[in-house]
């Protein structure tokens, strides 16, 4: 093992550990147990510095008395020692492509945000993800919320109290469908207790909206496909409404996570490439022959809070990004372009077979909760950790 070009031992060092197991026996186990003599460790330490191969050959057959009577030959058969051979060569780095030239939304965020995460999760499926509370909690409100709009399409028309009524019994059978996803039955009542009061709230802001437009949800978990230069796209949109008055749609994400917090921090994402999502809903709807004038997250996370969107109006003109907090604001066409034009440069990028390794992203936040960090060698220390690294 210690001989192995693979291992990260220096060769001169692996014999030197094989050295002292021949006459010590057990040195793993003296490893694992931080028990390694101190006249080896500091003997490793000083041959840690040569440079010189020879030089190092030789200071290890006088350190660890490796001749005998028999010379050079009799020390090579004597039991436990090592002839160190010359490490290998590696081999070239090839190129890597993606298997299929299919592409979600989600996955183009993912090496946005990690190009090292997007290899682990699309290329290698290197760790099974299987989930947390807060993702299983989500699913299962998205599954309320697509049953409730199935039975009630035209919010604005059903009876408030039973539209409430009727959001509390789906998200308690959603829960129940998802009980044995969470840890402990702790876990799971606390999570459905949230998602009721959410659900509240969430009916409250859906008849508000109605009263002040009417509009129909043409659907929930709404297949979106696409093809632009040769590269498929697909993805589900969460609830797609049309206006009962000018017959333009609106692209409605929900979020039970952290998302931006007003419409002028969303667009700088989308500006600068960070987020791929609603883009490519408006591109998929319009190639259906809709005219999407409104994108909107949804956020669900905070149970505390009333459900205020965030919302993008797309208009025909260019438009300056304001300093404005408010949740409201508008995205020029030209835009969503350059995000559809990004889209296309990653695609090609990825299936290219040209790169031979995947960055890690500089950002330490992105490693807080992604299932491949145990994996990663490289990834970044936060600001106040990296003096103790």
């Amino acid at each position: 093992m210690l001989q192995s070009p693979f291992s990260g031992v220096p060769q001169e060092l692996g014999a030197a550990y094989a050295a002292l197991s021949a006459n010590e026996g057990g040195l793993l186990d003296r490893v694992a147990q931080e028990r390694m003599l101190a006249p080896f460790a500091a003997a490793l330490r000083e041959l840690e510095k040569l440079q010189d191969g020879e030089t190092a050959r030789q200071e290890i057959v006088r350190r660890f008395q490796l001749e005998t009577d028999g010379g050079p030959a009799a020390a090579t058969e004597r039991a436990g020692t090592l002839t160190l051979c010359e490490p290998a060569v590696p081999e070239p780095r090839l190129g890597m492509s993606a298997a299929r030239p299919r592409f979600s939304a989600s996955q183009l965020n993912a090496y946005v945000e990690c190009p090292r995460k997007w290899f682990y999760r699309y290329m290698c499926g290197a760790v099974e993800d299987k989930g947390s509370s807060a993702s299983f909690y989500g699913t299962a409100f998205h599954a309320a919320l697509e049953a409730l709009h199935g039975e009630f399409p035209r919010p604005g028309d059903a009876d408030p109290a039973e539209l409430s009524l009727k959001l509390e019994g789906l998200v308690n059978s959603a829960f129940d469908r998802h009980r044995n996803n969470f840890e402990t039955p702790v876990e799971y009542e606390l999570q459905r207790r949230r998602a009721q009061r959410t659900a509240k709230k969430y009916v409250e802001w859906l008849l508000a909206e109605a009263k002040r437009a009417s509009f129909t949800v043409v659907g929930c978990e709404l297949p979106a496909e696409l093809e632009m230069e040769g590269y498929e796209f697909i993805g589900y949109i969460d609830r797609l409404d049309r206006d009962d008055k000018t017959g333009a749609v609106a692209v409605i994400d929900y979020k039970t996570g952290t998302i931006a917090t007003n419409a002028a921090e969303y667009r700088e994402k989308i500006r600068r490439f960070k987020d791929f999502q609603l883009p490519f809903y408006y591109w998929a709807r319009t190639a259906e022959g809709d005219r999407v004038w409104k994108l909107a997250l949804l956020p669900l996370k905070d149970a505390l809070l009333d459900v205020q969107p965030v919302v993008l109006e797309v208009v025909p003109v260019p438009s300056e990004i304001g300093r404005s907090q408010s949740a409201t604001g508008v995205i020029p066409l030209s835009e969503l372009e350059r995000a559809r034009e990004r889209m296309i440069e990653i695609c090609a990028e990825l299936t290219s077979g040209k790169p031979t390794a995947f960055a890690v992203t500089a950002d330490p936040s992105a490693c807080t909760y992604c299932a491949y960090s145990i994996a990663c060698a490289d990834r970044p220390y936060p600001p106040d950790q990296r003096f103790g690294r």
